[in-house]
């Protein structure tokens, strides 16, 4: 008599076991790039860890142990309510537009009580989510129909468009690469995303009109910062000076003449990679270089190892979100691209943006913990 086979089920892995697989090298390389963070702001108050450096700090140890949270969920409750917290970010960013605070000319910043949030920051976040869980539920048959790309499509644009009303054009940016990536990703052919390139190419003209006054500025100093030296093209100018006058080794620790004696400007916040390049020169920049590159290659191989194609996706949308992030930076920096505002991920000072960027990176962590837990389109396990 033939005695038909039992499934085994393997106990569920204790918070511990998940605690000491989550890939502490990668944890020890993110507290190396934030250590240049807090010697940079140290800097840039004149030797001293007030304001910037010591609320820094703080944030930063509560971001690991918000990453540690989020990498030891199981990554089916990520799957499960993908959509909520998407939902839940455009909420937010309806609010701002309702009710939220004006800073510096734009608004972005929601008092939510007990913090002031900015939504946009939240939503790069939901989007790779939110598409990770779309196209996990879809077959590669229907990732090919360009009905089924409508909804992923307008999940992209609805919140692209409330940030650009902000105005925040850097953001709405990034929001706009980082669900592009999640669709090339996803198998979308490429020349789909030609046709759609060629459209947009083709609005460019009727966009400029509605761009700000402040951005066209910031666009034509691009293509041009001796126009107004002190003015639109200040900004740039000065970073440039910065970054050449640091050469191969630098002018020394606290020894930077252009930031300290207040010739650049935003040193703690977007262009602090100027200043680390004046004091520290190229070395100093392919060190810090080196370790991004380094966060770059553990994320996307982490990814890659997932066995699910939510963990694939939404490794790699993250990773791609903290490259874009590193990239823009630190090409707005030397001139290459036009000023958009986006901080150096973990290096400069902000709340905000330390806190989503480490949750963003504690769901590349869950996927690393998880690589080897395959569901089905609803987010069941499999049987084998």
């Amino acid at each position: 008599m033939m005695v038909p086979l039992r499934r085994i089920h393997e106990p569920k892995p204790s918070l511990w076991s998940k605690i000491w697989q989550i890939h502490w090298v990668f944890v020890l390389l993110l507290t190396a790039t934030a250590s240049v963070g807090f010697a940079m702001l140290y800097s840039a108050a004149n030797g001293s860890l007030d304001p910037w450096a010591d609320r820094q700090m703080v944030r930063f140890v509560v971001g690991i142990g918000l990453l540690v949270a989020v990498a030891v969920t199981d990554i089916r409750i990520w799957f499960r309510y993908a959509y909520v917290i998407y939902f839940v970010a455009f909420v937010l960013l309806v609010g701002v537009e309702i009710m939220g605070d004006i800073g510096m000319g734009a608004r972005r910043w929601l008092d939510v009580g007990i913090i002031s949030l900015q939504p946009s920051e939240v939503m790069k976040i939901a989007i790779a989510l939110s598409l990770a869980r779309y196209f996990h539920c879809r077959s590669p048959e229907e990732v090919g129909r360009l009905a089924w790309l409508i909804p992923p499509v307008l999940m992209i644009l609805a919140p692209v468009g409330l940030v650009l009303r902000q105005p925040d054009l850097g953001t709405a940016v990034m929001l706009m690469a980082v669900g592009v990536t999640v669709l090339f990703l996803a198998g979308v052919k490429i020349w789909k995303f030609v046709v759609f390139g060629g459209l947009g190419l083709g609005a460019v003209p009727l966009a400029w009109n509605f761009l700000h006054d402040y951005q066209k500025k910031r666009v034509l100093t691009f293509i041009n910062p001796e126009n107004d030296p002190l003015g639109s093209g200040y900004h740039i100018i000065q970073s440039q000076i910065a970054l050449g006058s640091g050469g191969i080794a630098g002018k020394g620790f606290l020894q930077g003449t252009q930031s300290h004696l207040s010739f650049l400007p935003e040193m703690q916040t977007d262009f602090i990679f100027t200043m680390l390049a004046e004091e520290f020169g190229m070395i100093g920049g392919v060190v810090l270089l080196s370790l991004y590159a380094l966060l770059f290659i553990y994320g996307y191989a982490i990814s890659m190892r997932s066995r699910s194609q939510f963990g694939r996706l939404l490794g790699l949308g993250m990773t791609t979100t903290f490259f874009l992030y590193v990239f823009i930076n630190i090409a707005m920096v030397m001139g290459l691209i036009p000023v958009v505002g986006i901080p150096l991920p973990l290096v400069s000072y902000g709340g905000t943006a330390m806190l989503s960027l480490l949750f963003g990176l504690g769901l590349v962590m869950c996927v690393y913990v998880h690589r080897d837990v395959a569901f089905g389109r609803r987010g069941l396990s499999e049987d084998f």
